[in-house]
């Protein structure tokens, strides 16, 4: 395994980006999404100033260091007048695969300044930042080997899965998907 890091500066970010938005032939889309990285540098700059957006989904994970990042990248797409359509809480869960039981492995409090937390049943953070922020929740990903396995072999676990009416997994992408897409004006599936 190849262990030579990737260190970009700024300029080879943005030359990075402007070459994947404008020189790839993307063919006839109804849609482009790009899963970008967590915060507001110079990969979000350049998409806000070299393309026109729809909207941009935020998604989180339950810590609270990462919800204040991504509360950070909303203010980031408000002030670049980039529409927000709604967070996404990824690895809300583990789902156990055999009886289908969640369990929520990873904090979900969200620590107030004056030092208290969410409501107490876990739900305090990424759904109290969506009421303040004024934007929608879209749902819950759960944690899943099953995604991270698809990953490695270089399919999308949403095309992996032949289990759709069994699978937790892809019903939350699918419900999220669904949600989005009717934001933008768009139906996938009837």
């Amino acid at each position: 395994m190849d262990t030579t890091p990737i260190s970009w500066r700024g300029l080879m970010v943005t030359k990075a980006m402007q070459q994947l938005l404008h020189s790839v032939s993307w063919g006839s889309l109804d849609i482009l999404i790009l899963d970008l990285p967590p915060g507001t540098g110079d990969v979000q700059l350049t998409v806000g100033q070299e393309l026109i957006v729809d909207g941009a989904v935020i998604v989180t994970t339950p810590q609270d260091i990462a919800l204040r990042d991504a509360v950070r990248g909303w203010g980031m797409f408000q002030r670049m007048d980039i529409p927000v359509l709604g967070m996404v809480r990824n690895m809300a869960y583990f789902a156990c695969p055999q009886c289908g039981h969640q369990t929520k492995i990873f904090s979900h409090g969200h620590h107030h300044n004056n030092g208290t937390s969410g409501n107490g049943n876990g739900e305090g953070g990424v759904l109290a930042e969506c009421k303040r922020l004024g934007i929608d929740f879209l749902g819950d990903i759960p944690l899943d080997a099953k995604v991270c396995e698809d990953a490695d072999r270089g399919v999308p676990t949403v095309v992996a899965d032949e289990n759709f009416d069994t699978s937790i997994r892809l019903k939350a992408f699918h419900d999220i998907t669904d949600k989005v897409a009717e934001k933008v004006g768009l139906q996938l599936r009837k």
